[in-house]
């Protein structure tokens, strides 16, 4: 419970929870903004990018492992996934596979996220069922770029019909 405390006076999201919106006075929510879980065992990358993607205004889910990725995308139902592939016991390709397998998370688009860019490992991330990917350290406008062609157009990112969009 005190690190929980602690990482919330912090600001650091705590893995396995929910950032939730700000309520207008009269308790009702603002203006949905799209849910982003990332799925990031690096606690470093993980704070940095949920505290830049909460700034912007995206409500952020966290989990630390491919597994808890998993539970969380299923319980949640988030309108993103920014996975990493480079996780502890379940990794990012294996996760990703099974959310594309299962009917409730399968139209979920997800984003390849990875620090060791090795060629072949683009298309590696498609055949595993990931819609986007991108390379770490993350460059956050080109990754909003991305993120954001699947959350407020996801016809024109080209996830109809099954097609992935990878530019």
């Amino acid at each position: 419970m005190f690190l929980a405390q602690k990482s919330r006076k912090m600001g650091a999201p705590v893995p396995g929870t929910v950032h939730q919106q700000p309520q207008h006075r009269h308790g009702k929510r603002a203006r949905a903004m799209p849910k982003i879980l990332i799925v990031e065992d690096n606690e470093l990358s993980r704070d940095m990018l949920s505290r830049r993607l909460r700034r912007k205004g995206y409500e952020v889910l966290v989990a630390t492992d491919g597994q808890e990725g998993i539970a969380m995308a299923q319980r949640e139902l988030p309108d993103l996934v920014l996975m990493d592939l480079s996780l502890p016991d379940l990794d990012g390709w294996e996760a990703t596979r099974r959310l594309k397998k299962d009917a409730k998370t399968q139209h979920i688009p997800v984003i390849a996220l990875t620090a060791h860019a090795m060629s072949g490992d683009r298309e590696k991330a498609i055949d595993a069922g990931c819609d986007e990917y991108d390379t770490k350290p993350i460059d956050l406008r080109r990754l909003l770029s991305k993120m954001i062609r699947f959350v407020e157009d996801p016809e024109a990112a080209g996830t109809a019909g099954g097609e992935k969009s990878l530019a």
